[in-house]
């Protein structure tokens, strides 16, 4: 029993990292309805901005002008990259996300080159340890950084002006345009807040995953199963299905002897698969109405 509890610990610290990516895919979705196949190198992108800029000034000041500078990031790729695409078909907007995914990769290897770094643990080493159990303190860590990004989305939507514009545009932009709310700075708002969440979820995990251009190749994989899983038009369902999905690679290579470490990626894809199959809006989406 106290192995399954550790295993379980392990899997809700893995599941808030692929929480945080998800929820930025979410919050794009949400707003452009497209799905940001570049967004997990948005968030590498930054992680690697964040080790360079700690190499001269302390960790903690690095992290803020990082999160600064890839909200800047995002409304600008908004201004440049999609919004002369902006009502385009849909898989015109694939391929520029595609397109955006090996740009971004590309310019990381060139400049940082593709050598593994060392990314300095935000947290403390350590661990709690009782009854059996031991949660390092990077593991609440993380959990507790996720829950904390989570809590202000909710305040920022819920409670400020920003944030109703923003929910206004996510649910019908032509509306909010004719009630005064400039939807090309809301859009260019979103972007740049997906990317700021997207920054988070990357600097989280490359202290786990060691620094180099691929780190979150694996983690997109998880963070689309999450997003699939809990909704892509959910925020809330994007924390929960990371979670969720954490949980279920960390169970299954635990104790699915012909799975192990090895085929543990096969574990979203099937969640992927399902939730297309059986519940296509997600387990916290809403299915889309048409009238016809």
């Amino acid at each position: 029993m106290i192995e399954f509890l550790q295993q379980l610990v392990e899997g809700l610290s893995a599941g808030a990292i692929y929480a945080g990516l998800a929820l930025a895919l979410v919050l794009i979705y949400r707003f452009t309805g497209i799905v940001n196949f570049a967004q997990g190198e948005l968030a590498m992108f930054s992680a690697f901005l964040a080790w360079q800029l700690s190499q001269i000034m302390p960790f903690w000041a690095a992290l803020i002008l990082t999160l600064a500078l890839s909200f800047v990031g995002g409304m600008l790729i908004e201004r440049v990259v999609i919004r002369p695409v902006e009502g385009a078909p849909e898989i015109t907007l694939v391929i520029v996300t595609v397109g955006l995914f090996f740009t971004i990769h590309a310019a990381a290897g060139w400049i940082w080159s593709y050598q593994t770094k060392s990314f300095p643990n935000p947290f403390p080493e350590g661990a709690l340890r009782g009854g059996g159990l031991s949660v390092g303190y990077g593991s609440l860590g993380v959990l507790l950084v996720v829950g904390v990004v989570m809590a202000l989305l909710y305040l920022l939507f819920r409670y400020t002006r920003i944030g109703l514009a923003m929910r206004a545009v996510a649910c019908n932009p032509q509306s909010a345009k004719l009630v005064g709310i400039r939807v090309g700075t809301v859009l260019a708002l979103g972007w740049g807040l997906a990317a700021l969440v997207g920054a988070v979820s990357g600097v989280l995990s490359a202290p786990l995953l060691f620094l180099e251009p691929n780190m979150m190749g694996g983690v997109l994989i998880y963070a689309f199963a999450a997003a699939t899983l809990g909704g892509f038009d959910s925020p809330g369902g994007a924390v929960a299905g990371g979670l969720i999905v954490g949980v279920a690679e960390t169970l299954t290579g635990a104790y699915v002897d012909a799975i192990g470490t090895e085929l543990k990626i096969g574990v979203p894809l099937v969640i992927i698969l399902g939730v297309l199959l059986l519940r296509p809006q997600g387990l916290f989406g809403h299915a889309a109405v048409e009238r016809v």
